[in-house]
């Protein structure tokens, strides 16, 4: 049945290399290209110095020039990133290599390299490489000084930059946006499955339509469930008593299937692929055999029409079954994650649950004063129960007077329904944008509700198709 939904710290320590005539970090270039600095800035200096000096630039030129080289040598040596330059002092950093490699661009050089014409090719391309490296390493020491708290490695870079696109890409998602306090419904596996565009518009925009189908079906569940358990209406003060009760209604349930061998409307809460996940599984049986201890799950839809339902719905109802064994198979196998559970709902795991509560579970055997005193229950009754069976159960009934039109019984798949979680997440999560149902199963927009806003829709001046009940099973 389907749920109703009620920095990274970087060192910033810097070494520095004593022996270099410029103190520059090591950390932001290589032995290689520290070499290169200091033969470039040894040639631009002795360039600089020589009688044709003159011929490049003016006394008031060379006096910034001089001053700028004077500034990049004296560079603080401060053992904290954050303070390595001052915005002036980069500034002059800038204007000194700026110099550097005007003073050795190829309109100076020959003015410079004239005296010695059998020398002045090997000292052009000597000077014309160490002009790149320069202006390689200033455009990378500018990047590092200007964000001081960036990783070391352009790698660690991109890397970073990924993980905070996705930080706030998973922020801004629909699950943190509208599944942050209940975790995510199994119904919203199925029904982003069935159309996530339709998801989205739900989402976005108001609960779907409920039908006359929708009610007999939930009518038809509720008389089921009152076949085999006795209902108590409980009064909750906060989110701790709601959590409580549900956790509760799973330790009856369960007992109720260990000690009659049937159980209905049995919630699972879990961890599934990453996130918190809650359902409703429809029934319970335990095998006739006693040496058969697999419960099997069930799961039951049903029909407006004597018809059983097209592939399409069948293929949905089979996920909607695999993520409740899913859900069980982990919690008997006690990967129930408590701490995780407290932090993530924000529960305070010694609160003092209502009197209400604490009354009705001690009616049940179990009294309890605290919400942990109720997981610790959950998770031990967890232990006494075994995996689900492999073979699943999909029951069809005819709403008109439930008789049973068919039964599918299929496998479980456990590759198939992980890879139908994790696309489902993409989407929950923030990872893509939603898609629409491929054009083979376009049939399903004739009976959505957002037919006539959705991108599907090439006449969006054509009125919407006939809604009607028929076609689908009613959610359950």
């Amino acid at each position: 049945m389907n749920e109703s939904h009620s920095e990274l710290p970087f060192n910033t320590t810097t070494n520095y290399n004593s022996n270099s005539g410029v103190d520059i970090p090591t950390e932001l270039v290589s032995e290689e290209e520290m070499a290169f600095i200091e033969a470039a800035l040894a040639s631009a200096s002795s360039s600089l110095s020589s009688s044709t000096v003159a011929e490049l630039v003016s006394e008031e030129e060379m006096a910034s020039i001089e001053a700028a080289l004077a500034s990049t040598c004296t560079l603080p040596s401060s053992s904290t990133a954050s303070v390595l330059v001052s915005e002036e002092e980069m500034a002059s950093i800038e204007a000194s290599l700026a110099s550097t490699r005007s003073s050795l661009s190829s309109s100076a050089v020959p003015a410079i390299c004239s005296t010695s014409q059998s020398h002045s090719h090997s000292q052009y391309e000597f000077q014309r490489k160490n002009a790149r490296s320069i202006q390689s390493i200033t455009l990378r020491a500018k990047r590092r000084f200007s964000f001081c708290t960036e990783p070391s490695d352009i790698e660690d870079l991109g890397s970073l930059r990924s993980n905070q696109k996705k930080k706030s890409r998973v922020a801004d998602s629909f699950f943190h946006r509208f599944r942050i306090k209940t975790g995510l419904f199994v119904g919203d596996i199925t029904a982003t499955e069935w159309c996530e565009k339709k998801m989205e518009f739900l989402l976005l925009f108001g609960q779907r339509r409920n039908t006359e189908a929708m009610k007999t079906g939930r009518a038809r569940h509720a008389k089921l469930e009152e076949e085999v358990v006795k209902k108590v209406d409980l009064h909750v003060k906060s989110d701790e008593d709601a959590w409580a009760v549900k956790l509760t209604n799973f330790i009856i349930g369960a007992n109720q299937l260990l000690l009659d061998g049937l159980t209905r409307e049995l919630p699972l809460i879990g961890f599934a692929e990453g996130v918190w996940m809650v359902g409703m599984v429809d029934e319970v049986r335990m095998p006739v055999t006693e040496t058969d201890r697999n419960p099997i799950l069930v799961d039951i839809k049903t029909r407006v029409r004597d018809t059983l339902p097209a592939e399409p719905q069948r293929r949905n109802g089979r996920l909607q079954l695999m993520c409740y064994k899913y859900l069980w198979d982990n919690l008997v196998a006690d990967s129930f994650p408590s701490k995780q559970f407290f932090d993530f709902f924000t529960l305070d795991p010694y609160y003092i649950l209502s009197k209400e509560i604490r009354e009705n579970t001690a009616k049940s055997g179990f009294p309890v004063k605290t919400l942990d005193d109720v997981v610790r229950c959950y998770r031990n009754i967890c232990s006494k129960l075994s995996p689900a069976k492999h073979e699943l159960l999909l029951r069809y009934e005819y709403q008109k007077d439930n008789s049973v039109l068919g039964e599918d019984r299929f496998a479980y798949d456990s590759d198939w329904l992980k890879s139908q979680i994790m696309s489902c997440l993409e989407f929950w999560l923030g990872g893509r944008e939603a898609n629409c149902t491929p054009k083979e199963e376009r049939w399903k927009c004739w009976f959505c509700q957002f037919s006539s806003v959705c991108p599907t829709n090439t006449n969006p001046d054509s009125t919407q198709g006939p809604i009607t009940d028929n076609l689908n099973s009613t959610p359950s």
